[in-house]
């Protein structure tokens, strides 16, 4: 199968069970093909389970500092591989050269990050009640911990998996989306190359629908990480709580930017734009919606209408482009219906609404970027996901009304607030049910040092990232040591 991505297990690039491949190609243009890649059965993940609890014996006894020392290295491998890396993730799933970059450079920060922590992963030493005895508490590794990703950040989310995973000293079975699995396997290599132990990570490719519930309900791991869609996460946790397995998830959002009448409309509008179409509204932090104070709808919205016809639609890697693909055919046909949807709910039209197949385009999976007015909360274009280039615009009557629509939603990701007033925005980060809150800026920009994730059907476990409450507390548990040197027994609470 020379030529064909392989799985990783235990420390070598093997060939599937299943004897089976599948196709990835160019979203922007179907007619390259990127890469053939093996498709696992359950057999393949039984073995790289396997591979995973074998070798968590000597990892979880492997020094921390020496740990987040290999992890250091796999930054400084991804910084010299970042241009490489950018081109074959635009290739991949589409997105502009400028955002997958970005993505690497966020799948960098990540492994400089939690290197760090190698040298922390601290817990804390307290005072006892009683004489010659100590207390402290320390985290320690979980075991083999399942891990399932999604492509719109081929390598950032793994990172943001994996480099915590691995600092806190478990080993890891990875199972990235079947569209970006040749990018997951080159950030393996990486840490391959990087000097990480045969065993550590594992990595298996094949659909979601095919392997993925089989590996994260596997009686042989002892935790999920998951990212993408609320139906299927729910699913996944409400099946490892059966299982009494530690899960997480992080999942869909209905992002909304509010719009005072007080806020710099053009910074509101530029930060619109960047929230809704930015990688193409395939972002779980996507801004689709805008929620605008009454005295400045108009306004915004002939700017925002402007601003949105000027993209260019075409190939990620053209630096003319602003906005790539959606990820393929099935993608391209939801987001198109929920166009439809929002046309006959009432919803005005004002820009996009279409697929384009001409010029650049001939070949790809393009829609053009679409906004709606006179969007009532209640409509499903305001309501539901869509993940694709469309933005629906709200009238709000004041802040109160602004938050009150913003927060009526299963979702709780992330908001945004513009306003020049400090006391609506201390107002506004108060009352905003999400996760993250922005203050003149827009939906996308969380950085790696402070926990991500949402409230409500956005989130279910620990965030990911760094920080207090970040990916260190999904990827440990916590021991408590009591250590009397007295010499006699003593009873702690008895007088």
């Amino acid at each position: 199968m020379s030529g064909v991505t392989k799985n990783y297990i235990d420390g070598k690039w093997v060939d599937v069970s299943t004897g089976e491949t599948f196709e990835i190609r160019n979203p922007a243009d179907t007619d390259e093909l990127v890469g053939v890649v093996v498709k696992s059965g359950k057999a393949d993940v039984d073995r790289a389970v396997q591979a995973a609890r074998a070798a968590y014996k000597s990892w979880r006894l492997f020094p921390a500092p020496k740990r987040g020392e290999i992890l250091f290295r796999a930054g400084e491998l991804l910084l010299q591989e970042k241009q490489a890396l950018g081109e074959l993730e635009t290739r991949e799933m589409g997105k502009v050269f400028p955002e997958t970059l970005g993505d690497v450079r966020e799948a960098i920060d990540m492994a400089y990050y939690m290197a760090g922590e190698g040298r922390r992963l601290s817990g804390e030493t307290i005072p006892s009640e009683l004489m010659d005895k100590d207390c402290k508490s320390m985290r320690v590794p979980l075991g083999v911990c399942s891990l399932i990703t999604p492509w719109n950040f081929p390598i950032a989310i793994p990172a943001w998996k994996i480099m915590p995973a691995l600092v806190s000293g478990n080993t890891l079975v990875f199972k990235p989306s079947s569209y970006t699995s040749i990018a997951a396997s080159k950030l393996v290599e990486i840490l391959e190359e990087a000097g990480l132990p045969q065993g550590v990570l594992n990595l298996v490719h094949a659909r979601g629908e095919e392997i993925g519930e089989y590996l994260a309900t596997h009686p042989g791991t002892d935790a999920v990480s998951f990212t993408g869609s609320t139906a299927v996460g729910e699913k996944l946790a409400a099946r490892c709580v059966e299982l009494g397995k530690k899960v997480s998830c992080e999942m869909g959002g209905k992002n909304a930017i509010i719009v005072m009448d007080d806020a710099n409309l053009d910074l509101a509008v530029e930060g619109a734009v960047w929230g809704g179409f930015g990688t193409t509204g395939q972002r779980c932090t996507a801004a689709s919606r805008v929620v605008v104070h009454r005295d400045v709808y108009d306004s915004f919205l002939d700017l925002f209408t402007k601003a949105a016809r000027k993209l260019k639609l075409g190939n990620g890697l053209d630096e003319r482009t602003d906005v790539g693909p959606v990820i393929n055919r099935v993608q391209m046909e939801k987001v198109l219906s929920y166009i439809e949807i929002g046309t006959k709910e009432g919803a005005k039209l004002l820009t996009g609404g279409k697929a384009c197949r001409e010029g650049a385009c001939a070949r790809g999976y393009f829609i053009e970027p679409t906004v709606f007015s006179d969007v009532a909360a209640e409509m499903r274009i305001a309501r539901e996901e869509i993940f694709g280039p469309v933005v629906s615009v709200l009238k709000a009557n004041d802040l109160e009304d602004a938050i009150a629509i913003v927060n009526d939603t299963k979702y709780g990701l992330v908001s945004s607030i513009y306003t020049r007033d400090v006391n609506k925005s201390a107002i506004a980060e108060r009352e905003l049910d999400t996760g993250i809150v922005y203050i003149n800026a827009s939906t996308i920009g969380a950085e790696i040092q402070l926990p991500f994730g949402g409230t409500k059907k956005s989130g279910i476990g620990h965030r990911e990232a760094g920080g207090k409450g970040g990916a260190l507390d999904m990827f440990t548990k916590w021991k408590v040591i009591y250590r009397d040197y007295s010499g006699k027994l003593q009873k702690a609470q008895i007088d």
